[in-house]
């Protein structure tokens, strides 16, 4: 795990337009989840300004496709090519699909669907947590699925969208699916989110020998996207309150999406792997949740719980890794 510190210029304010300025991506293929709203647009959108032949992997593909349509309107003519297809993460049949799919090289990878505080105990169909399914199991069955293509292209970038929410919860590998805990929204994200990160350091870990660069991101306090579509704001207020929690600054889609952009295609991170970012840098270490606006917990960056989670995910996934 790299533990460089990237020189930048950027901060909490920049842009993912700003990120891309002056970087040539032609002759790149990426995949964004979750393209069809919020920073998973505007990550789109900046990959192919700067020439990168972008596969928009969304769960509603005529959504994906009106997304596509009104970025190619504005978009230079120097941009890569849009292509939309169907990827559900809770559905294992389609991710399973979308892999089997895809052919060639792939060189950037940006793990950015998500679903957060689902207010009442959701399962999906193979009886998963429904949180700890769509944002961790369906990432990573995608991206172990797909590692032969990013070992192909000779430098690949794997970007994982986690959250500051990780410091709501550790994994509880006892208990992941809330079998034996009363369930709460808040701490099935967190977990989710913590998931998130401990997947980039464990695959870092795995994937150095490929070339494949893996690292995890807070975006920001996103405001106006589809992900806080489930969250009761009293509840989210009560939840803070009880925690001792501070929400950071509102940021816009396209400032929300700098970081993915980062760590997805600038040369300042170019070797970095296994670490976690937040406002275009490297995050720091925070020894507890209460007062905290940034930072990462130690658990979500522990060797340990990155092996324990990868196994428990193989073993969930069917011993490959990928959906059975």
């Amino acid at each position: 795990m790299s533990q460089a510190q990237p020189p930048t210029t950027f901060g909490v304010s920049t842009t993912a337009a700003e990120v891309v300025d002056g970087i040539d991506l032609h002759g790149r293929r990426a995949v964004v989840t979750g393209a069809s709203s919020g920073i998973g647009v505007e990550t789109v959108r900046a990959l192919a300004a700067a020439g990168a032949d972008v596969t928009l992997a969304v769960r509603d593909t005529d959504a994906g496709a009106r997304v596509a349509t009104r970025l190619e309107a504005v978009l230079p003519p120097t941009a890569g090519k849009l292509t939309v297809a169907r990827l559900d993460l809770a559905d294992r049949s389609t991710v399973a699909e979308f892999v089997a799919a895809w052919s060639g090289p792939l060189h950037i990878l940006v793990c950015n669907a998500g679903v957060m505080a689902f207010p009442e105990l959701t399962r999906t169909p193979d009886g998963r947590e429904a949180q700890f399914a769509v944002n961790h199991l369906g990432h990573f069955a995608l991206t172990v699925g797909l590692h032969p293509a990013l070992a192909a292209a000779d430098g690949a970038r794997v970007v994982s969208v986690a959250s500051i929410g990780h410091l709501f919860s550790p994994v509880v590998f006892d208990d992941l699916d809330y079998r034996f805990r009363p369930y709460d929204p808040w701490t099935s994200y967190g977990q989710s989110k913590t998931a998130n990160i401990l997947f980039a350091v464990g695959a870092a870990e795995r994937w150095a020998g490929d070339g494949i660069s893996v690292n995890a991101l807070m975006p920001g306090n996103v405001g106006g996207t589809s992900l806080a579509r489930h969250v009761d704001p009293q509840q989210l207020a009560g939840f803070i309150d009880l925690a001792g929690f501070a929400l950071p600054p509102e940021k816009t889609a396209e400032q929300g999406a700098a970081t993915s952009v980062l760590l997805a295609a600038s040369p300042t991170v170019e070797g970095v792997t296994g670490r976690y970012f937040e406002d275009c840098a490297p995050s720091q270490l925070v020894t507890e949740r209460a007062g905290a606006v940034a930072g990462v917990a130690p658990y979500a960056l522990d060797q340990g719980n990155a092996a324990r989670l990868w196994t428990v995910s193989q073993s969930v996934l069917g011993e490959s890794g990928t959906p059975a």
